[in-house]
């Protein structure tokens, strides 16, 4: 109950006496739940003086990602080295863009919006990249998969469906 209520509710500090069992229950659900990295145990709920500020804190990540994929969907996505690779080539993809646009201004309409396109393909493919990062903390890789989600829309995400890493339509077929 002490995670799970809306952030601001008053809660007593515990005791001395009761302060570390508490301290570590606290800990073991909130990384139960993923809503706490086990590498914050040393500085959240640090002091008892903490207590209210962190607890709030944990609360506002409970309502924030309550409905965040769990982690574990991360297994389902490309390998960081894949994903930084296809980032590479949308960069490069747009500047080609942005450099033809310059040359052929009479289709600047059409470079702007496959300008566009390749950006939220970005945007997409950077949510993943952050999913994938193991350095980050639990709180952000759910945050991460909660926008690609939300960007590709949920049954694309629960069947596995990745969007493009740039607008494939874009390109000329070849005779």
């Amino acid at each position: 109950m002490l995670l799970s209520a809306p952030v601001g509710t008053p809660e007593q500090t515990p005791s001395e006496e009761r302060w570390v069992s508490v301290r570590n229950a606290i800990h073991q659900t909130a990384i139960k739940w993923e809503i706490m990295d086990p590498r914050e145990e040393r500085y959240l709920l640090g002091t008892r003086d903490d207590f209210l500020s962190d607890l709030d804190l944990l609360r506002k990540r409970y309502a924030d990602l309550a409905d965040a994929p769990p982690l574990a969907d991360c297994h389902r996505l490309p390998d960081r080295r894949t994903v930084n690779e296809l980032i590479r080539f949308n960069r490069s993809f747009r500047k080609g863009l942005e450099e033809r646009e310059v040359w052929e201004a009479d289709r600047s309409d059409l470079f702007q919006q496959a300008m566009k396109e390749t950006d939220r393909a970005y945007q997409q493919w950077d949510a993943v990249r952050d999913a994938q990062c193991d350095f980050y903390y639990v709180t952000v890789r759910r945050a991460a998969l909660k926008k690609l989600r939300d960007s590709i829309g949920a049954e694309a995400f629960a069947a596995g469906v990745m969007p493009s890493y740039v607008p494939e339509w874009r390109f000329a077929s070849a005779p």
